[in-house]
């Protein structure tokens, strides 16, 4: 049996690969949801040419409501988050990795979305 389940956030592109202050990657988003329970992740192909489960690099997005329609913008570079409405007259939620290199700058990297519906944590002493 298989399940299909509707995805709220779906990616876009990625825009500007390579280029450190520059890239981005965008989402759409095709549900309300909190982008918080979001995660974005670098890895790249197997030998197999399938998706490899080593993850690079990881961004938690913030807690942060989103609607239907808005679009979600990744900066790998540094700035300040930011909220604005867009030329569609849609709102446009912009956030900053912080990062000072590029993350998508190899021909075989992948950008994964993952939906982190359940979690809990547990500090290390």
């Amino acid at each position: 049996m298989t399940i299909k389940t509707a995805r709220k956030v779906q990616i876009v592109n990625i825009r500007n690969r390579g280029k450190a202050g520059e890239e981005l990657v965008s989402l759409k988003v095709e549900e309300d949801c909190d982008i918080g329970a979001y995660l974005l992740a670098d890895t790249t192909y197997s030998s197999g040419g399938k998706v490899s489960s080593k993850l690079r690099h990881l961004y938690w997005f913030p807690d942060h409501l989103v609607k239907k329609g808005d679009f979600v913008l990744l900066y790998t570079g540094t700035g300040t988050n930011r909220v604005f409405k867009n030329t569609l007259g849609s709102t446009t939620h912009a956030f900053y990795w912080q990062l000072k290199v590029p993350v998508w700058n190899d021909d075989g990297d992948v950008a994964a979305l993952i939906e982190a519906r359940d979690w809990q944590f547990k500090g290390v002493k």
